[in-house]
């Protein structure tokens, strides 16, 4: 009979069971590091000794005790892919190289774990910057356990790290895109909105079902529907540009006086806007009238777009508004130019051509017209200078301005020649009109000092049978008789005053 061998010190179980322990670790498809954290343990209860009962504020205070706490850290042992990532022959050259894998970023998590840990648990995970022998950055997910029965010393730690970098170059590249698309929002050199316009649409479909057609009719007989449909408008997010246009501190200076931005001229404009979107037209274009928060009047050009993908909803919209009042105050300059006089501020020859022909054709008559012609100007000029003759002239044109309202005009048509046109007005009223004149230059001359302003004024009243060019040229005849009358006056007044002159002496 055989002898009998000794029985093994290990459980043949036993060796199967660490056998296949070592196997799975080696052989995992993930990278595995099995490391020793007892230093950091005990680092950590020195800081409890020493009264440290928050972790992150003590580590904010002196940012060295992170290192020191990392390189407490032993490395034990990885398995194949962990070498094959980091780029390491063996585990001795990753050893060698640990403040490579461990350095820059990954100290600034290395925070977050040490925190976990000190609050207790035996698990961690954090996301973590890693990098390869050869220098590659990693963005690694990482999670890692204190092996059971090593709770007390910390003495076996399992790390797993995946690498995520793929993963998080793409979130990167996603919030570097949304941070550059809000720049441009918010650096945009027109003001740019951002508004929810879903209960709008929810409105006007309304409409619809209920059978109506022709929209334009509809706000006809239902002008509330536009102020309703503005007030459902939810603005979402505005840029700089637009706080600096419309004049408000900030966004909620502004949205809560939305009211004081969008009143009087801005309502035809929405709802033409209105009858567009109705009609399918989500993309459009218009010049509206908004107004700053201190009053200002602001033409702008609006673009309204509804977002991609919310065609049917209309919850995302953006308009974006250029400041066009500059180019609309020059507009209004140079039809201003057109039409007037720069000197005296009255209509010019060419608008009182266009508007004698005008009531030539449409009326109202009859049409009273009143030629006027400054008195005294040549010799004021030829006196005192062609500043003052201008001056003369201005104050010609402020008792005129003054005198002649709407539906009447009054326009320089000559160096010193006027005409008024009163359509629908009788010679009657066309004689008030002359006295409510002669009493405003009388005012006027009491104002200013220097050359006395007087008119020689005539009046004709237009017949029926009469071309309105011919009723001008009978107020012209009698203007130039009441020339004659003043120019014989003065002559008279002057000669009197040289008579008198000669007996006193």
């Amino acid at each position: 009979m055989p002898n009998s061998k000794a029985a093994p010190s290990v459980p043949p179980r036993a060796d199967a069971s660490e056998a296949l322990a070592a196997d799975s670790f080696a052989l995992a498809p993930v990278p595995l590091w099995l490391e020793d954290f007892s230093g950091v343990k005990r680092l950590m209860e020195s800081w409890r000794a020493a009264g440290v009962t928050e972790i992150r504020e003590h580590l904010a205070e002196d940012p060295d005790l992170v290192e020191a706490a990392a390189r407490q850290i032993r490395v034990l042992d990885v398995n194949q892919r962990t070498l094959d990532l980091f780029e390491a022959a063996s585990l001795d050259e990753l050893r060698a190289n640990i403040a490579t894998v461990f350095s820059g970023d990954m100290l600034e998590t290395h925070v977050d774990e040490l925190s976990q840990l000190w609050e207790g648990r035996t698990a961690f995970t954090s996301l973590a910057v890693n990098y390869t022998l050869g220098g590659k950055r990693l963005d690694v997910q990482l999670k890692a356990r204190i092996l059971p029965g090593h709770e007390g010393d910390w003495s076996r730690v399992l790390v797993c790290t995946e690498d995520v970098t793929e993963r998080e170059e793409s979130r990167r590249l996603l919030a570097a895109s949304e941070a550059f698309a809000k720049g441009l929002f918010q650096h945009s050199p027109i003001s740019l909105w951002v508004e929810d316009f879903s209960v709008v649409k929810e409105l006007m479909d309304e409409v619809r079902e209920r059978g109506v057609v022709d929209f334009r009719t509809f706000l006809d007989v239902h002008p509330e529907f536009v102020a309703r449909c503005m007030s459902e408008i939810r603005v979402i997010d505005v840029n700089q540009h637009t706080l600096d246009l419309f004049k408000a501190g900030d966004r909620a200076a502004l949205l809560n006086r939305l009211g004081e931005v969008f009143r009087d001229d801005m309502e035809p404009h929405f709802r033409e806007q209105l009858i567009d979107l109705w009609h399918g037209k989500l993309f459009q274009q218009r010049e509206v009238v908004n107004y700053s928060l201190d009053g200002e009047l602001l033409h702008v050009h609006l673009q309204f777009s509804v977002f991609p993908g919310r065609e049917g909803d209309w919850s995302l919209v953006q308009v974006a508004l250029t400041d066009i009042t500059a180019r609309k105050k020059a507009e209004a300059y140079l039809e201003f130019l057109g039409k007037h006089d720069i000197l005296t501020k009255l209509y010019n020859r060419s608008f009182f051509v266009d508007e004698l022909n005008r009531l030539e054709r449409k009326g109202p008559l009859p049409v009273t017209a009143i030629v006027a012609d400054l008195n005294g100007l040549k010799a004021v000029n030829d006196t005192l200078g062609h500043a003052a003759g201008d001056a003369l002239l201005r104050r010609a044109g402020e008792v005129l301005r003054e005198g002649v309202q709407k539906p009447h005009c009054a326009a320089r048509i000559g160096g010193d020649e006027f005409v008024i046109l009163m359509p629908a007005t009788n010679e009657a009223e066309g004689k008030h009109m002359v006295a409510e004149l002669e009493e405003l230059i009388e005012v006027n001359n009491q104002f200013y000092a220097g050359p006395t302003l007087s008119f020689s004024l005539g009046l004709a009243t237009s017949l029926e049978t009469e071309r309105l060019e011919d009723t001008v040229k009978r107020a012209d005849r009698r203007m130039y008789e009441a020339k004659r009358d003043f120019y014989v006056e003065a002559d008279e007044a002057r000669r009197a005053a040289i008579v008198a002159k000669g007996s006193e002496g």
